[in-house]
């Protein structure tokens, strides 16, 4: 999941399925024999990169058609939900984890535990994601289709100049007390229309030509997923109680709120530019020279490698004060509709776009899709390394064990449509710590709502 990329999907999706379809649809039969198999992305990337897996998927299948729709992701889960209830859902179906408990306990998901065993499937091929499938029942969902985590992206003439090599960079640390190195480095950086920097006597905040950080407040879901909540883990700071079903999001606990104070506090003191500052993305940003460095997603990679006349450099998220990196990641599901009329079908289709053959096709064609099985993602950093873009950091990711999943809890819709305008209001300066045992108490009540 692109898994921003979800976010906004999230913070429209508010109604949590009310009915449980009744009459089945999904997939179609001609009257050659063949059976059609929808499947549904709100990425237009997979879109495109799956559908180069159907022309071998269905030389070895003739009697299978498959269909791929790509919705816009902000229709996209309003419209699976309306499939649900009026029976003309898609066959499969890409899923994001914060909507596998209210699917999963409507009984729209198909359970693929007897495919997985019949076809002696070996899950261990997955590098990330499989756990993250599993629902209360024990029973495995999905199979895992790739991967997202957070990185830096640097202009590197810009660093250069404040006199920063690449080294330095993929050493940086983060800590909830100060910031660490990382903090430090962001502050010299960032240069003032005088041409001071940002740790320096006479810095002017309110004249800054180069930020050193692009904003980090991030307000879309639950807990900064897409920006500061990439570096909470890595100093051993878990805003859910339990990684899979939390009971309450601990916005209270003294790092919690230290951490995000330090990050209001970045773009207060003029570090970092304002929430919404920009109406152009972070990586023009990055090429004009008004950002030094961002935090941004590795789907992103091919974007920020493809900038003309400025040179970017990649490296991993700053470490914890221990050196050590715990990163969090989305790993998007192929799900299986309960009521389909082609099941078998399906799952053949669905089992060969998790195949090492398919996955390394899709994400070979676009370099934005991170598959979730190691050898495929090798497949792919070796072909962007040929073609002279460095993807080692990323490739690292995978193979460290550094990588680990995002949180499983319940209710995942309406809590994001509730925390992202309190932490708004308080990025904004419109509210204070005050909030956070609030959110704490409602998070909690909130979950228990899910279950």
């Amino acid at each position: 999941m692109k898994t921003t990329r979800l976010t906004r999907a999230v913070a429209l999706t508010a109604a949590v399925l009310t009915a449980v379809a009744g009459c089945s649809s999904g997939g179609s039969s001609d009257a050659g024999g063949t059976t059609t198999v929808n499947w549904w992305t709100w990425s237009p990337d997979q879109a495109i990169a799956y559908q180069q897996c159907i022309p071998a998927f269905e030389k070895a299948n003739p009697d299978i058609k498959v269909k791929i729709t790509n919705y816009n992701v902000s229709d996209y889960f309003t419209k699976l939900t309306s499939g649900f209830v009026s029976g003309d859902a898609p066959d499969a179906f890409m899923n994001s984890v914060t909507f596998l408990q209210s699917y999963a306990g409507q009984g729209q998901l198909l359970a693929l535990d007897d495919y997985i065993k019949k076809e002696n499937l070996d899950l261990g091929k997955y590098a990330i994601g499989t756990e993250g499938w599993k629902y209360k029942d024990g029973k495995q969902y999905a199979l895992p289709m790739d991967w997202a985590t957070g990185a830096l992206y640097y202009n590197k003439d810009l660093l250069a100049k404040a006199g920063y090599s690449d080294k330095d960079v993929a050493a940086l640390n983060w800590t909830s007390a100060d910031g660490g190195t990382f903090w430090k480095m962001v502050k010299h950086l960032t240069v003032d229309t005088a041409g001071k920097r940002g740790d320096q006597p006479g810095f002017n905040p309110a004249a800054v030509k180069t930020y050193g950080l692009g904003n980090l407040e991030s307000t879309g879901d639950p807990f900064g997923q897409n920006a500061w909540g990439w570096l909470l883990p890595n100093d051993g700071i878990n805003i859910p109680d339990k990684q899979q079903w939390a009971t309450v999001f601990n916005y209270n606990d003294p790092k919690v709120v230290q951490s995000v104070k330090l990050v209001r506090a970045l773009t207060n003191d003029g570090f970092t530019p304002k929430l919404n500052q920009f109406t152009t993305g972070n990586s023009q940003q990055v090429g004009s020279g008004k950002i030094a460095m961002v935090v941004g997603g590795t789907w992103e990679a091919a974007t920020y490698a493809g900038l003309k006349g400025t040179k970017v450099g990649t490296a991993p998220l700053p470490a914890g004060a221990d050196g050590k990196r715990a990163l969090m990641t989305n790993a998007n599901g192929n799900n299986l509709w309960a009521g389909s009329k082609h099941p078998d079908q399906t799952w053949k289709w669905v089992s060969y776009q998790e195949s090492e053959e398919c996955q390394t096709t899709a994400a070979t064609y676009n370099a934005s899709l991170f598959p979730s099985i190691a050898a495929s993602m090798k497949a792919l950093a070796d072909q962007q390394t040929a073609k002279g873009t460095d993807f080692t950091v990323f490739n690292n990711y995978l193979t460290s064990g550094e990588l680990v999943p995002c949180p499983i809890y319940n209710n995942g819709a309406a809590l994001t449509n509730a925390m992202t305008p309190q932490f708004e209001a308080y990025f904004t300066n419109k509210a204070d710590e005050s909030i956070f045992p609030k959110m704490q108490d409602q998070s909690r009540t909130m979950l228990a709502e899910g279950k």
